[in-house]
């Protein structure tokens, strides 16, 4: 079998270590649009910025020799030709295929506002995009954060401590609303303002003006900002472009069914950029985090190598954001309810979300034990009640069977 992966992100390359891991023989071309081995995008919103240099890359290079995995680096798909099952390469190169993988991730989303596409607008999701925050970083005093998620809470902690003022602007009333519940949110909230970040919400960016190297930036309520630079991290979208081209069916991310397969059984997609339908929540659902992009990977090999099982791995996350982690497992969704373990004012606690009596996601921080063990309570869809859940001295642990 002939196999084309196009993108090298974390899905692609673990697709092709699983593949190699569970005996698959056929060729393996991976196709990356970046200059750059294959490389871990979490710690560019961490650590990587205070400490540059070699970024901490998927596999060593090596690998890919040493696995007869043929890595593309520098060029992009710029079509897919299904009749003919052929990838067109921006280098003119044409890649046949027997099976196709499309694990184009995504991109930060830019909202229709003025001077946000202007080119000294920072974003932090690729190595480039690290580098250049490291080579300007020195020379900022102050800056704009527009977006208050995952990503742009993380550079708020990561800037803050390195002692830049720090503004995040966010549309919604709450710091995380899509991901966390309000009680984590509110928990972030006096994290971030105790250390200095202006938190400005539910607000949006009217407009960013460039004038000589710095930047004012005007909210719809009429405050202005004045900053040395601008970071957008106001959500991304899904790398669609490329499949809808090919006529592959397309809503908020390439359309897979449960064994990752898109509307062409020649081609499946995995990873951020992939919409499955979930087993941990109503409908189809499309997740950006590295635990999905792994577990898409594992779950696709098993099936191209004759052991084809419906995708239903738990979601899980983390989020570093100064010296408060957040660890997720599970999907939380508007009217489940909350019941708090630990205590919120030490600064080390878990909040347990049940729908009805079941248990199905839990936010902990600073609590790394209970994440572990909620992951697999979760996972293995163990009984949980409210008082236990939320006694301190009870054994969660006990819960599991043997």
């Amino acid at each position: 079998m002939k196999l084309v992966v196009i993108g090298a992100g974390h899905a692609g390359v673990e697709l092709a270590a699983s593949l190699r891991q569970k005996g698959f023989g056929g060729s393996i071309d991976l196709v990356s649009d970046e200059v750059p081995i294959p490389y871990q995008r979490p710690p560019l919103s961490k650590d990587y910025i205070k400490r540059p240099g070699n970024p901490l890359v998927l596999k060593p290079a090596r690998f890919y020799d040493e696995q007869n995995v043929t890595l593309r680096t520098g060029v992009r798909a710029e079509s897919i030709e299904r009749v003919a099952r052929k990838v067109r390469l921006s280098d003119g190169t044409l890649l046949d295929y027997d099976h196709l993988v499309i694990a184009t991730g995504a991109r930060n989303r830019r909202p229709p506002v003025p001077g946000l596409d202007h080119p000294d607008v920072i974003e932090l999701r690729s190595l480039a995009d690290a580098e250049r925050i490291v080579a300007r970083i020195g020379s900022w005093r102050r800056v704009a954060i527009v977006g208050g998620g995952f990503i742009g809470l993380e550079a708020a902690g990561l800037f803050s401590a390195m002692g830049i003022a720090i503004d995040v602007v966010e549309m919604a009333p709450r710091l995380m609303a899509r991901a966390v519940s309000p009680t984590v949110s509110a928990w972030f909230r006096d994290f971030h303002h105790g250390h200095g970040v202006q938190l400005h919400m539910p607000q949006q960016v009217a407009a960013v003006d460039h004038r000589d190297g710095r930047v004012i930036v005007s909210l719809a309520g009429g405050d202005r900002i004045e900053a040395d630079a601008v970071l957008l991290a106001a959500g991304v979208v899904p790398n669609t472009e490329l499949a809808a081209a090919a006529g592959l069916e397309v809503a908020n991310g390439i359309v897979v069914d449960a064994l990752l397969s898109t509307s062409d059984p020649a081609i499946s997609a995995i990873g951020d950029c992939a919409a499955y339908p979930s087993a941990h929540l109503p409908g189809m659902a499309r997740l950006e985090s590295v635990q999905n992009a792994g577990d898409h990977a594992k779950a696709l090999a098993a099936r191209l190598t004759g052991e084809a099982r419906p995708y239903d791995a738990l979601p899980w996350f983390w989020s570093i954001q100064g010296e408060a982690r957040l660890q997720i497992a599970g999907l939380a969704r508007p009217g489940m309810s909350e019941v708090v373990r630990g205590t919120t004012a030490g600064g080390k606690f878990s909040v347990f979300l049940f729908e009805g009596d079941r248990l199905r996601a839990v936010e902990s921080v600073n609590a790394p034990a209970d994440h572990m063990i909620a992951r697999r309570l979760i996972a293995q869809d163990v009984p949980v009640t409210p008082e236990v859940a939320s006694d301190p001295g009870a054994d969660l642990k006990a819960l599991l069977p043997v």
